[in-house]
This record gives C-alpha cells, sequence and structure tokens, in this order.
C-alpha cells in the first residue's frame, strides 16, 4: 500500500511451495532428485516463481517475502533463493529491504552484504532500546555491513535531552529524524502512497536529506 503496488505472490509461500516439492521428490533411499516440476532444477524452478512475483511500478519494483518460515529444514531453499535474489539484484541500482523489526531476514542470509543498515525508531527509549540491541547482534552475522545508522521516526517537536544523551551512548550514529507529519497522516487514512508525497513534504525533505548523507 505504501508504494501503490499489490502483490498477487509472496516468496515466502514460493519458498514454502518449494520445499514441499523438495519433500516430494525424495527417493526411496532417502536421496533428493536434482530436479522437479518439467525437469526444471531446485534453482530455476526458484528463479522462474520469484520473477513472476514482481510487482512492477514505474519508479519502483517490489517483491515480499510474506509468511516466515514453518517447520522444516529451509537451508538448501534459502540458499537458492538468495542465489535468485542475487541475480535479480544486479538489474538495479538501488535494493532496499524492509524488515520488520529484528535481524531475522538476514540472520538467514538470504542476502550477502549490506552497504547501509538502517534500523528506524520511534522517538521513545523502549524504541531506542530495541535498535540498539538489534545494532548489536549485527556484529554476530556472517554477512559484510559497511555502515550502521540510526533514524527517529515521526518525533512531535524537538528531541528531548534524555533521548539525545541516550542517543549519544550508542556506538550507531544517528542519521535523521522525521517529524510527526499530518499530511503522511491524512496519506495512510486514504491508503495513497507515499510516492505520491510532494517534493516540499517536510517527510520528503527530511529523507532526502538522510540519502544525500549517505551518498545516494
Amino acid at each position: 500500500m505504501v508504494l501503490g503496488l499489490e502483490l498477487e505472490w509472496k516468496v515466502g509461500d514460493i519458498r514454502a511451495g518449494m520445499l514441499s516439492k523438495v519433500k516430494e521428490s525424495l527417493l526411496a533411499d532417502g536421496a533428493a532428485m536434482d530436479s522437479i516440476d518439467g525437469g526444471l532444477t531446485k534453482r530455476e524452478y526458484l528463479n522462474y516463481e520469484i520473477r513472476s512475483a514482481i510487482a512492477e511500478g514505474d519508479r519502483v519494483d517490489l517483491i515480499a517475502m510474506g509468511r516466515s518460515e514453518r517447520p522444516g529444514c529451509y537451508c538448501a531453499v534459502n540458499h537458492n533463493l538468495r542465489e535468485v535474489v542475487d541475480a535479480i539484484s544486479k538489474n538495479y541500482r538501488y535494493v532496499v529491504i524492509d524488515n520488520e523489526a529484528g535481524m531475522e531476514h538476514l540472520s538467514h542470509r538470504t542476502t550477502r552484504g549490506v552497504q547501509h543498515l538502517i534500523l528506524v525508531s520511534d522517538p521513545t527509549q523502549r524504541g531506542i532500546v530495541a535498535a540498539e540491541r538489534i545494532a548489536s547482534f549485527r556484529h554476530e552475522l556472517d554477512i559484510r555491513i559497511e555502515n550502521t545508522y540510526l533514524v527517529l521516526n515521526r518525533l512531535h517537536g524537538d528531541l528531548p535531552e534524555p533521548l539525545q544523551q541516550r542517543i549519544g551512548r550508542m556506538d550507531i550514529p544517528l542519521l535523521g529524524i522525521i517529524l510527526d507529519d499530518a499530511e503522511l497522516a491524512a496519506f495512510e487514512y486514504n491508503a495513497r502512497p507515499f510516492l505520491e508525497l510532494p517534493d516540499h513534504s517536510p517527510v520528503y525533505t527530511a529523507v532526502a536529506d538522510m540519502l544525500r548523507t549517505i551518498g545516494l
């Protein structure tokens, strides 16, 4: 809804379907077959399904993970998924991965490297503590992360001194602040995509300034 795009199929569904097909293809002696439907290899199957699931827009394209992993071993599936995502990524100037709170997606190593890891928090002590914990977890991942930043979202007025002090003790810099904005709220009420925000919008200018700061 934020991008004004509709998805008919999600990667989580494709991944779960792939695991089911792998299980079905197991031979009596426990050896997995190299190919599935129509003689396709597992990677070819994932490549076709994921490319078919891309929602194309005028300015951005979108794929969504959808549901999380169910019981079962997804290691081989995630490996193939990472290769497919890497191949698709080469066709784009920028690739943005929007995660829910946490690092679960990166922990599955469906991404090889991250240039900019941006942690978005509301302007509360609890939100900042959660962001700090997520930031500390990045050191445990076997993924190259070049830069990590904090962004505060929907701040009313000035940044309170206690929050400034807490942020100052973090080992990641504050990239920027997005102020609470009535126009953005109106967009949400009416399900209008944020890409339609005018260039003079405070939210647009704040995000644009942050992108310039990190060289994008």
